[in-house]
C-alpha cells in the first residue's frame, strides 16, 4: 500500500516551542558543504592501483569523500591535468632540530608531508618532549625512532671501545623503553658512527627486544655498504630474527667501484631473509653520491672517544692511520680523494662544493695525497661533512625497481643559506623519482612510484590513516603535474627547491600553493600506537 504525504502531513517545527529550527539550520549549513573539493584530478590511491578520475573532498583534517560530482566545497580546486596523491612519507630523515626550521620548505616543496627522524642511531633522547615541541608547530607530521648511538653515549660516557657494563646496559634498556612508551616507532642504529661502531650484535639484539612488545621496527645503517655488505646484511637479519622485530635497511646502496653491479646479490639476500620469515624492507635515495661526516674516512679506532688529535700527535700512531687510509683507497680503486666533495666546513666557505684535491691546493698549497689526508684530519677535527661520489646508476635503478624499496632522502629540513651547502637529495629526492625515474627513464609506473612514497612507508612504520587516499584517512594530499614536476638541485647547486607542485595539504591545511609556502604549520606529532 502506498502512503501519501497528505495522510501523514509533516508537522512544522515551532521555533518558539522547541528552539530547534535555528540549531537544525546551523547544523545543515555546517555539514553540507565540504571545506575543500579537489575537482577532476587523476587520483592515485597510494596502494599502486591504477589511477582514476574523481573528485576528492576534505573536511577538517580528513578526507571525507572520493567520487564523481561531489557537493560544493567552501574552496574548490580545479585539478584537471594534475595527479592527486597521498602526501609523501619520508622514513629516513635527520631533523632533530626541526623546531628551528619549522617550515621544512625543502621537504614540503617536493611533496613530503610526514617524516620519520631519529635515524642512523642519532635521535633526541627525550623523544616524548621532542614530539611535544613539534606538535602543530611545524609544517610536516613528525614521528621519531630512538637512536642507539644517542642511548649508548648517554649511558657510557666517553669510553666506547668496549661492551657496556651491566649497569650501563640497564640504563640503555630503560632509555629505549621510555622512548617507546613516549611514542617512538622503533630503534635505529648507525654502525659506522661513534659509538655504535664499537657495539656487538648481542648488545643490539637485547635492545631490539625492548621494542618488540611495542611492535617497533629496527632501522639500521649497517656496518658496511660496500665490500662486506652481505655480512652486514646477515647481522641485520640476525638481529631481526633473534629479537623478533621487523628490519628496515637504511638507504640501501653499493658503495665503491669494485661493488658496482652486485645489486642482485643484495636483493637475493633480502628475499631469502623474507622467505625465512623476517620482515625486511629497505629505503633509498635516488643519487649516486652519499653524504655524511668527513670522519668516516678516518679509521674508527683512531677517532674513538674524540682523541684523534692526540693520536695524530704520535708519529707511529699517525703512520698507522695513514697506512689504513691508503689501504682503503686502494680497495676502492681510488688514487686519491677526488671522489669526496666538501659539503660544509665552518670557517672555510671558499672550499664548499670543491673536491678534496682542489681544496687541499687552495688551503695547503699542495694537492698531494699527503696534503689531502692532512686536510681530512683537520676537517674531521672541525666536524666537517662531505658528499661521497661512489655508487653506480644501474644499482640505483635496480634497487628502486624492487617492490619493497621505499623512497627516502636521508636528509632533513634545510634552509638555504649563503656560504653553506648540502646534498641535493634534501631538496629534490621525491621530485627526482617522478621526473627522472618515472617520466624520463620509465623505471617505474607512476602509481608504483607513488606507492613507494606513501602506503608502503606508512604500512612499514605503522602510521595509521596515512599514505592512502580514502574516506577517513588524514588529508595529507599532493597535487602535481606529472609532465612538469622537476628536481632542480644539483651537486654544484644543491639548495634549489623542487617545482611542479600545485598544492600540498597537511592535515587538510594548505602548506604549498603553486610552489609557494603558505607558512602554515599544521603538522602533528605521530606517536606509536
Amino acid at each position: 500500500m502506498t502512503t501519501s504525504l497528505t495522510q501523514h502531513p509533516i508537522r512544522p517545527i515551532s521555533l518558539y516551542n522547541h528552539g530547534m529550527l535555528v540549531s537544525l539550520v546551523a547544523a545543515l549549513a555546517f555539514a553540507a558543504p565540504y571545506d575543500l573539493v579537489i575537482r577532476g584530478g587523476r587520483v592515485a590511491d597510494g596502494m599502486g592501483n591504477p589511477a582514476f578520475f574523481a573528485d576528492v573532498a576534505v573536511r577538517g583534517d580528513r578526507v571525507v569523500a572520493i567520487g564523481k560530482d561531489l557537493a560544493k566545497g567552501r574552496e574548490e580546486i580545479d585539478a584537471r591535468g594534475l595527479m592527486v596523491a597521498p602526501g609523501f612519507i619520508d622514513v629516513h630523515i635527520h631533523s632533530e632540530d626541526i623546531g628551528k626550521i619549522p617550515r621544512a620548505e625543502n621537504l614540503v616543496r617536493m611533496g613530503v608531508t610526514t617524516i620519520v627522524t631519529g635515524n642512523c642511531g642519532a635521535s633526541r633522547l627525550d623523544v616524548g618532549k621532542f614530539l611535544g615541541e613539534v606538535h602543530r608547530k611545524v609544517s610536516v607530521n613528525v614521528a621519531s625512532l630512538v637512536g642507539h648511538n644517542t642511548v649508548r653515549a648517554s649511558a657510557m660516557g666517553g669510553s666506547f671501545d668496549r661492551p657496556p657494563t651491566a649497569a650501563e646496559f640497564e640504563k640503555m634498556r630503560q632509555s629505549v623503553d621510555r622512548a617507546m612508551k613516549e611514542g617512538a616507532v622503533g630503534l635505529s642504529t648507525g654502525l659506522i658512527y661513534d659509538p655504535g661502531v664499537f657495539s656487538k650484535p648481542e648488545e643490539i639484539i637485547d635492545l631490539a627486544k625492548v621494542v618488540r612488545p611495542y611492535q617497533g621496527i629496527y632501522a639500521t645503517h649497517m656496518r658496511n655498504e660496500g665490500d662486506e655488505i652481505l655480512a652486514a646484511l646477515e647481522e641485520a637479519f640476525r638481529i631481526g630474527r633473534e629479537a623478533g622485530v621487523r628490519v628496515e635497511v637504511s638507504h640501501v646502496k653499493l658503495g665503491g667501484k669494485p661493488n658496482w653491479g652486485k645489486n642482485r646479490e643484495v636483493l637475493d639476500a633480502i628475499e631469502r631473509a623474507r622467505a625465512e620469515g623476517i620482515d625486511v624492507t629497505q629505503d633509498q635515495y635516488l643519487y649516486t653520491a652519499s653524504a655524511t661526516s668527513m670522519s668516516t674516512r678516518i679509521p674508527a679506532w683512531a677517532r674513538e672517544a674524540g682523541k684523534l688529535k692526540e693520536r695524530l700527535a704520535d708519529p707511529a700512531t699517525k703512520a698507522k692511520i695513514v697506512a689504513e687510509m691508503k689501504k682503503d683507497l686502494a680497495e676502492r680503486l681510488e688514487s686519491d680523494y677526488g671522489y669526496v666533495q666538501i659539503r660544509n666546513w665552518r670557517g672555510h666557505p671558499e672550499v664548499i662544493g670543491k673536491r678534496v684535491p682542489e681544496a687541499a691546493k687552495l688551503v695547503r698549497g699542495s694537492d698531494s695525497l699527503e696534503s689531502q689526508m692532512e686536510l681530512l684530519f683537520q676537517m674531521t677535527l672541525d666536524g666537517a661533512g662531505g658528499t661521497f661520489h661512489g655508487m653506480g646508476e644501474d644499482d640505483v635503478k635496480a634497487f628502486l625497481a624492487h617492490p619493497h624499496t621505499m623512497v627516502a632522502c636521508d636528509g632533513g629540513a634545510n634552509d638555504p643559506k649563503p656560504g653553506t651547502s648540502s646534498h641535493p637529495r634534501s631538496f629534490g629526492n621525491n621530485a627526482r623519482v617522478l621526473a627522472r625515474y618515472v617520466r624520463d627513464l620509465k623505471v617505474l609506473r607512476l602509481e608504483d612510484a607513488i606507492r613507494k612514497m606513501t602506503s608502503l612507508p606508512a604500512t612499514t612504520f605503522r602510521l595509521t590513516d596515512r599514505g592512502v587516499l580514502r574516506s577517513g584517512a588524514f588529508a595529507d594530499i599532493v597535487l602535481f603535474d606529472p609532465a612538469k614536476v622537476q628536481d632542480n638541485a644539483t651537486y654544484e647547486n644543491p639548495q634549489q627547491m623542487a617545482t611542479g607542485f600545485r598544492l600540498v595539504l597537511v592535515n587538510g591545511k594548505p602548506v604549498i600553493r603553486d610552489d609557494r609556502h603558505t607558512d602554515a604549520r599544521p603538522g602533528y606529532a605521530l606517536r606509536r600506537r
